[in-house]
């Protein structure tokens, strides 16, 4: 249903065709990550291009962090969407290079948003802040969505307070209103990962349902794709930090860096298996598999 502003609906509608953010099960955040970072400037600076010189290594870096992992070198998989982009009708280069070669792009090439897009955006400051939120929360689960923000130049609780409107179109898919309660209750409303328990007037605090395979990328709200986390170690999951092996053992990224012994206990859950009440369903191969795959960053640290 269009909303009452004619400027957020053809803001939207024009990124909606971003959603095709995932192909035969693989992650594929490119296009987004260069959307976001060209909001961020266009919020930052009051212009949305970004020369090769500079998507090269900031591009780079987003999709290091936040896409899945690669052995893409760093130019060539910030080239992809740098040049692919323009397919999709709101992003232009200021000159007509191949697809996907790095070379070409290093003779000074820059690029921004359509034209016209961009006006829209600047006559409307406000919807910088509605596609923002929109983009990060079609790709990006809500444990992360604020660092991607974070990472891009906005601010998440700036974006939070003006966004509004209509948000990308969305599948008809939707969320069990009792998964939740039931992954937190399968396992004893405790952290799978550490036995965080902490409650308030019987309610756990700080306690969440986990998504092994995130639902935004078709993963399913079953018993066997669910973990209970604490909210620390459903970021750094979510992150790719924290992973599991094919024994069910937890597994900490070699990435993950900490000085104190607050941080440096996160070393010490490092091949701990999941230990749940017997009854519970135990994670499905497949669903650890794709957060292995499609998430976890970084090798395994060595003990």
């Amino acid at each position: 249903m269009p909303s009452a502003n004619p400027a957020l609906d053809e803001v939207m509608g024009r990124l909606a065709s971003l959603r095709q953010h995932e192909r035969d099960g693989r992650r594929s955040p490119h296009k987004p990550l260069l959307v976001l970072l060209a909001l961020g400037r266009l919020a930052n600076e009051g212009s949305s291009i970004v020369p090769w010189s500079v998507a090269e290594e900031r591009l780079a870096d987003l999709i290091a962090e936040f896409g899945p992992p690669s052995g893409t070198g760093r130019a060539q998989s910030a080239a992809y969407p740098f040049t692919r982009l323009r397919r999709d009708g709101v992003w232009t280069l200021d000159k007509d290079v191949p697809d996907d070669r790095v070379s070409p792009l290093r003779t000074g090439v820059t690029g921004h948003l359509e034209g016209s897009l961009e006006r829209l955006l600047r006559e409307h400051p406000a919807l910088v802040s509605s596609a923002a939120r929109s983009l990060v929360d079609a790709h990006f689960p809500s444990t992360i969505a604020p660092d991607v923000l974070l990472a891009v130049g906005l601010d998440p609780e700036l974006v939070d307070d003006d966004a509004g409107g209509a948000p990308l179109p969305k599948s008809e898919r939707r969320r069990s209103h009792t998964w939740p309660a039931a992954v937190l209750e399968a396992w004893d409303r405790q952290c799978a990962f550490c036995g965080f328990d902490g409650q308030a007037g019987g309610v756990p605090v700080g306690l969440e349902a986990a998504h092994i395979r995130w639902f935004k990328l078709d993963g399913p709200d079953s018993l066997d794709n669910g973990l209970a986390l604490c909210s620390l170690h459903h970021k750094l999951f979510d992150r790719g930090m924290l992973g599991l092996d094919d024994d069910l053992a937890i597994v900490v990224s070699q990435r993950f860096s900490a000085r104190t012994a607050h941080g440096r206990a996160i070393y010490d859950l490092h091949g701990q298996r999941l230990s749940p009440r017997p009854g519970t369903t135990l994670p499905a191969e497949k669903h650890v598999v794709w957060h292995r795959e499609q998430v976890f960053h970084g090798s395994p640290l060595v003990v």
